[in-house]
């Protein structure tokens, strides 16, 4: 059937001409059999006649059915052609409708996915230019006989390192977008790995005057990949330490609520702006531009961790304290949740 009847147009038609001939068949056989077709000619005509209308009205019917169909059709082209902007309108029945919403929702994702993929590109761009042109710099230098490479050695490593901690972190999102994420579970101790964080950073938080504690309450199992949540809370340990001013205070704080565990990072700061609290987990996003890769980051460590924490299946987010400074919190699952 769907060879013999390919569009929706001649199907459309064909159910026409079945809701007129077999209503008509039915006249012109029961007209024949009651009246022995006496009056034949009259009987024709009406019946012609009647079919003649019904099949116009049919046809209006199928071409106003068939008109935001069109619509569609031409909106889903137009999309495919490379025009992000194409929507259906949402007129016509309501099954029409409700398949027009559906598609403007795919559409608006697709060009949500095609202007974080455009963003992406400009901004790793734009972050690699910087250490490649210093790299590139510094060697035309050395070639030149205006510097000995013990003046540019430490540079030149510092600049490398850089460029292969961006390189990791866009393999790293790369991984998070595609759902390659690969967790290493196991029952671990929070209480431990914040120890870890805590020492590891104090040596940054005493130059800035910071001080920096933690406060675990029960240190509850957690079925973790420990190396991956270590990630999430040096990031936001880090930033933590960075954004408080001196004499402020850092701290870390673990508590049991409702089959998980929440881990929060506080500060005494100047807390977050409304821009700050919408986006600072937006990828290569920066809440001061001034910054750059060697001070501030690519932008890139708050999108990662949440990429983190969801593929742990908990959740993270970021609020204002009071009555002052920031604190960023996410949940991990429990171990006895999980068994």
């Amino acid at each position: 059937m769907s060879s013999v009847l390919p569009t929706m147009r001649l199907r459309l038609a064909a159910l026409v001409l079945a809701a007129v001939c077999l209503p008509l068949g039915v006249v012109l056989t029961s007209g024949w059999v009651m009246f022995g077709m006496h009056d034949d000619v009259k009987v024709v005509l009406v019946s012609v006649g009647s079919a003649g209308v019904g099949l116009v009205a049919a046809l209006l019917m199928a071409r106003w059915i068939l008109r935001p169909l069109e619509a569609l059709r031409g909106a889903s082209a137009r999309l495919a052609g490379g025009d992000l902007g194409a929507r259906a309108a949402g007129s016509g029945p309501r099954e029409l409708v409700e398949l027009s919403s559906s598609f403007n929702e795919m559409a608006a994702n697709i060009e949500q996915l095609f202007d974080a993929r455009r963003q992406l590109v400009a901004w790793a761009s734009h972050d690699l230019r910087t250490p490649l042109a210093s790299l590139s710099g510094m060697v035309e230098a050395l070639e030149d006989g205006l510097a000995e490479p013990e003046e540019y050695v430490p540079a030149i490593r510092d600049q490398l390192r850089i460029l292969t901690s961006l390189v990791e972190d866009l393999f790293e999102l790369a991984r998070i977008d595609a759902g390659e994420l690969t967790l290493q579970l196991r029952e671990s101790s929070l209480g431990e790995l914040i120890s870890n964080c805590v020492r590891g950073l104090s040596a940054e938080a005493q130059m800035r005057n910071v001080r920096l504690d933690a406060h675990v309450n029960g240190d509850p199992p957690v079925l973790i990949a420990p190396e991956k949540v270590e990630r999430v809370l040096l990031n936001l340990v880090t930033n933590a330490v960075r954004h408080t001013p001196s004499g402020g205070n850092v701290t870390v704080r673990v508590e049991p609520r409702d089959g998980t565990v929440v881990v929060a990072v506080e500060d005494t700061g100047n807390g977050l702006t409304p821009l700050a609290t919408e986006r600072m987990f937006d990828r290569f996003w920066r809440d001061d531009e001034s910054r750059n890769r060697s001070t501030g980051g690519a932008g890139l460590g708050l999108a990662i961790a949440q990429g983190i924490v969801h593929a742990h299946g908990g959740e993270i987010w970021a609020e204002n304290r009071h009555p002052g400074g920031a604190r960023v919190a996410f949940t991990l699952p429990l171990a006895h949740a999980e068994t």
